[in-house]
């Protein structure tokens, strides 16, 4: 263990690698806070960059840029209310409150310092752990991967405990549209009307741009965005406020569950960081003493959210370094530019080649120490747009919103459904529906079916061999009590008091 710890170092600490890492991580952080650029298309983005370097120098680097993205992502999630990855989506139910509130500085410090955490967790286990959790993963055949999706979609209980109905439609309209497109099994358009530009199904990224950041524009055309006083300078005077000891101790328990189940959920193949992202933080809405905050500025939600999804990225890592299996789209992308140069992703690699495991957990260490640098850089520059009157900031939003959508595929469809996703948001709003709810019934919509349905031709038709497998049975009854919970408890409060 040692000597991979001395080997790692060696490599990352070298002149031309520790350079190379540090570009990585500010192209992560810059490619993350982009509207419309996902944590795997940064990497996608950078494995032009890798042809001129070596193997381990290349994965290096690119994880140096997946790390920073899902950190970056973060920052716009909070200034502006624009996710810059998926697994962003829940730090903006408490990190733009807080930045309205006048605390943009200190969310920023909980968002980095929490990121960081997460990462390093992930990274010590995937190196200590790597073949071990492996294996587990290993044993989540489609009947397990469904239940964790349906698992996944049970958080919509917390997401709106006041309003459960409501926020339960808005996840089944997200699970709807999820099935628009090609039958993930038979190749057959379902659902597309004869309009050949839904054959691809409906695309997350626009949705979520629609629904977050066209959404906000079109409200605060209405009712005019007004920041708190010292958040309305902020663009002289704004700094990035770490953590005191006492918030520290404060969430030290969120941060251990959430680096837990988001280096856990990462292994998962297929459930990435944005299914850890809302895992951990409706955990953290339904246990934690200062739930009633959550949605208006608890430091707790932006905790849960930012140290999972950077805890999954580590996590991702441990399927594809110890077996050849990629844990998510980012860990395939980072495959295929290690096939690309010759080198051959399987179980042997970590003992024929143990350096890639040993450059790997260097470069997401030390990754996670330049992103907090970095990111406090950054976030200023974004923070100086906060001083341009809203009349020129709405209009620039949509801009930058319009094209990070048209730059997925190049497709104007793209940026109609956009705008769509922006119009059902407002009404969302509207009628008290929920956003948040629908974007998570459309991640994992197609995940859920097709495990779903992959599941059940395995077992030969036979759905109650599916459900009843040990793993699958004990996901899905945890799943049916966190749904009867809100019912339940609402029950119990209606009980009439009996007295003498």
């Amino acid at each position: 263990m040692l000597d991979l710890l001395t080997t790692g170092l060696q490599i990352v600490f070298s002149p031309g690698t520790f350079l190379l890492i540090l570009a990585g991580t500010v192209l992560g952080i810059l490619f993350g806070a982009m509207p419309g650029v996902s944590a795997s298309m940064s990497v996608a983005l950078a494995v032009p960059f890798t042809y001129a370097m070596s193997p381990v120098v290349a994965i290096a680097f690119l994880v140096a840029v997946y790390t920073a993205s899902i950190t970056g992502g973060g920052i716009t999630a909070i200034l502006f209310k624009i996710p810059g990855t998926p697994s962003n989506a829940p730090t903006t139910f408490d990190g733009y409150p807080m930045a309205q509130q006048g605390k943009a500085g200190k969310a920023l410090g909980v968002s980095l310092i929490c990121s960081a955490i997460g990462g390093t967790v992930s990274a010590i286990a995937m190196l200590l752990l790597a073949p071990q959790l492996a294996s587990v993963g290993l044993r989540f055949g489609p009947s397990e991967l469904f239940a964790v999706s349906v698992l996944g979609l049970s958080v919509l209980t917390a997401l709106d405990s006041d309003n459960v109905i409501k926020t339960l439609i808005s996840g089944l309209i997200g699970l709807f549209l999820a099935t628009i497109g090609m039958d993930p099994l038979l190749g057959i358009p379902r659902f597309t009307w004869g309009n050949p530009a839904m054959l691809g199904g409906v695309e997350m990224i626009p949705v979520l741009i629609g629904l977050f950041a066209i959404t906000e524009v079109l409200k605060q055309t209405v009712k005019p965005l007004k920041l708190d006083p010292t958040s309305s300078k902020a663009g002289a005077d704004f700094k990035t406020k770490l953590l005191t000891l006492q918030e520290a101790w404060s969430i030290r328990w969120t941060v251990v569950r959430a680096s837990i189940l988001g280096t856990l959920v990462g292994i998962l193949p297929g459930a990435g960081a944005t299914i850890a992202a809302f895992l951990s933080y409706s955990t953290e809405a339904k246990i934690s003493p200062n739930r009633k905050q959550f949605g208006h500025g608890a430091i707790e939600g932006i905790a849960a959210s930012e140290t999972a999804n950077n805890a999954a990225a580590g996590g991702s890592m441990v399927p594809l370094l110890a077996l050849g299996i990629p844990g998510g789209t980012a860990a395939a992308v980072m495959m295929s530019a290690l096939v690309l140069q010759g080198v051959q992703v399987g179980p042997i690699l970590h003992r024929t080649q143990p350096e890639f495991l040993s450059a790997v957990f260097a470069s997401m260490m030390l990754t996670n120490v330049l992103m907090v640098i970095c990111s406090m850089a950054i976030a200023k520059v974004f923070n100086k747009v906060l001083n341009v009157p809203y009349s020129i900031l709405g209009p620039l939003i949509v801009l930058f919103a319009a094209m990070g959508s048209f730059a997925l595929k190049g497709s104007t469809s793209d940026v109609v459904l956009m705008i769509v996703a922006g119009i059902i948001g407002v009404a969302f709003a509207s009628f008290k529906f929920s956003a948040a709810a629908l974007v998570l019934g459309l991640v994992l919509g197609s995940l859920t079916e097709a495990n779903l349905r992959r599941a059940i031709l395995l077992a030969g038709g036979d759905l109650l061999a599916v459900v009843s497998k040990p793993i699958t049975a004990a996901l899905l009854l945890t799943c049916l009590a966190i749904l009867l919970a809100p019912v339940l408890s609402g029950m119990i409060k209606k009980k009439p008091k009996v007295t003498a």
